[in-house]
């Protein structure tokens, strides 16, 4: 029994580690996405650009803090593709989004 149990734990931690790496790795990809199409007004540390704040008057341009945090990845992405008050819906794919997401996760990090 506490063989079998091991191999559990060690199963777990290396999934947990695949996970981790595939997070990573779409916070790679996503970071040149983020960068043409979410730093502008989000700014590249993801506080949120103070001029296009003052220009546009929203407050809502910090993706790190922790109103964004408690929200989901699918009503991010949700959020994301229909856009929402003065942010446009995305010209990302469905793919490019996940990866522009998981970046912007990663700045909150």
């Amino acid at each position: 029994m506490g063989h079998k149990i091991g191999i559990t734990i060690v199963g777990l931690m290396f999934w947990a580690g695949m996970t981790s790496a595939a997070i990573g790795a779409d916070a790679d990809s996503g970071k040149a996405l983020y960068e043409k199409s979410c730093a502008g007004c989000h700014g590249a540390d993801g506080k949120g650009n103070e001029k296009m704040a003052k220009l546009i008057g929203d407050k809502g341009l910090n993706i790190v803090g922790t109103e964004t945090k408690k929200k989901s990845d699918e009503q991010l992405l949700k959020l994301i593709a229909e856009g929402s008050g003065k942010m446009p819906a995305s010209k990302l794919t469905k793919e490019e989004q996940k990866q522009a997401l998981g970046y912007a996760r990663s700045l909150a990090k």
